[in-house]
């Protein structure tokens, strides 16, 4: 059976891209009008870094209200809740405890990738905040005219309004605020009433009701000064899905305190630079083994490197960006690792063809596809324990975590972020592995193939043509 041959073109078209991606990934497309910059792909320089390598903050929170009146499953809650928005920040490197016998939360949290200031107080402001949202008939809160409140609010949405030509937020209500909301709307739009929406007592937006909503959604939108920006947007959103606490805290400011990232401020530097000449020296011996398919492995390993890159930044718009620590860079080079392993075992398998007397084109059809089940059942086997490490030391709020949570909770309240980074630079970097290192290394190879003056066994495994 006749190998089927693969355009030229495709070579140069995946190389590009991959190029392409590589760039943009590590350098990010940015524009800046006067000092304000706006991002339009976010880099590797967007990447959020964690505790151990850049710092933090650690604050403690205390509740409002008298101790003798809070619960332990009040405290819980609370603090699943500060989890909660500690994700929805993309922060996932942090460290939370329950001191139940003072009534007290402690977190530590790294700083965000662009901060500057090394605020504390700033950074912890929004974490302990009540974020109690409600719906009043009329322009103003009046607690005996709440319609419903923001348990009914199913989901909510940072979103632009081309209708609005603004930033609002989306409001997705449940089946109960859903008739309730619908009834409202129907009897004031006849006399042009006004529906408050209010976060902790504070009105944000009332806008006139001019026809009925019977499809359970509301819009939550600013104007002038206090329009919304994505961002403002966003950080609304995740606050209603966060949940309201179930009492206000605040932050003692004599604990609240700056902390130093444990392995220095140059070891990100150097550990960059290892990499770099690392990564480096493994793809020339590649070169140097594998001859032009050592070329395309450390091109495909390259496109590997750049994707999982992009996964942590928030290139891709489905992924938000990650924060990442130095178990997680770990996850990152265990997975080239894997990379070039794959590699390795494709070329030595187009090696074996050659040996057998196949042509350049059926020596790396054969190759790539007897090389297959090796590559898949390793990946496979990475793939599993990254899934465990994820659930295992992920948020409490995942699917993978509430699977794993009836065997972590034997091992206390913590949850290990730095280890939930591993799990996930792992699993990235293997789906990347199997992109690049199997799909296109062989669409470059058969295509690169098909060159003329690259029609050499030698530059492929075999015996060099006499």
């Amino acid at each position: 059976m006749r190998a089927q041959k693969t355009s030229k073109l495709v070579f140069f078209i995946v190389f590009i891209l991959i190029i392409a991606l590589t760039y943009t990934a590590f350098f990010g497309i940015s524009d800046y009008f006067g000092d304000k910059k706006t991002t339009y792909i976010k880099g590797a320089s967007d990447i959020r870094w964690g505790i151990d390598i850049s710092g933090g903050v650690e604050a403690v929170f205390t509740p409002d209200i008298a101790k003798s009146e809070i619960t332990s499953d009040e405290m819980d809650s609370a603090k699943s809740i500060i989890e909660t928005r500690l994700v929805n920040k993309n922060i996932t490197d942090y460290e939370i405890y329950v001191d139940n016998s003072n009534k007290q939360i402690i977190v530590r949290f790294p700083w965000a990738a662009d901060e500057e200031n090394f605020d504390p107080a700033a950074s912890v402001a929004s974490l302990g905040e009540t974020a109690v949202l409600s719906f009043c008939e009329g322009s103003t809160y009046d607690e005996s005219k709440v319609i419903f409140t923001g348990e009914h609010v199913k989901k909510a949405t940072g979103a632009y309004s081309q209708e609005n030509m603004t930033y609002v937020v989306q409001l997705e209500l449940d089946d109960t605020a859903k008739g309730i909301f619908a009834s409202v709307t129907s009897s004031l739009a006849s006399t042009k009433g006004q529906i408050a929406i209010c976060m902790d007592g504070n009105v944000i937006t009332a806008p006139q009701v001019n026809e009925a909503i019977p499809n359970g959604t509301a819009i939550i939108s600013g104007s002038g000064e206090n329009a919304y920006t994505a961002e403002t947007a966003k950080e609304l959103a995740d606050k209603i899905n966060a949940g309201s606490l179930p009492f206000s805290l605040s932050v003692d400011d004599s604990k609240l305190s700056i902390v130093s990232a444990t392995l220095g401020s140059n070891a990100l530097n150097v550990m960059l630079i290892a990499g770099a000449i690392a990564f480096g020296v493994v793809c020339l011996l590649m070169i140097l083994r594998y001859r032009l398919h050592g070329f395309i492995a450390a091109v495909a390993l390259l496109g590997q490197l750049a994707g999982s890159i992009a996964a942590i930044s928030g290139y891709f718009s489905g992924l938000d960006s990650f924060t990442l620590t130095v178990p997680g860079i770990a996850g990152i080079i265990l997975s080239i690792g894997v990379g070039v392993d794959c590699n390795v075992i494709a070329a030595e398998r187009i090696r074996d063809e050659f040996a057998k007397g196949k042509t350049i084109d059926g020596a790396i059809e054969a190759g790539f596809k007897n090389a297959l089940s090796a590559i898949i059942d390793g990946n496979m086997t990475i793939v599993i324990v990254a899934i465990v490490l994820m659930g295992a030391f992920g948020t409490p709020d995942s699917l993978l975590a509430k699977i794993f949570s009836p065997i972590m909770s034997l091992f206390g309240t913590s949850i290990t972020g730095s280890i939930y980074s591993f799990g996930y630079t792992l699993l990235i970097g293997v789906i990347f592995n199997l992109i690049m290192g199997v799909l296109c290394s062989k669409w470059m190879l058969k295509s690169i193939s098909q060159l003329k003056f690259l029609r050499n066994p030698a530059l492929y495994g075999g015996k060099k043509n006499g």
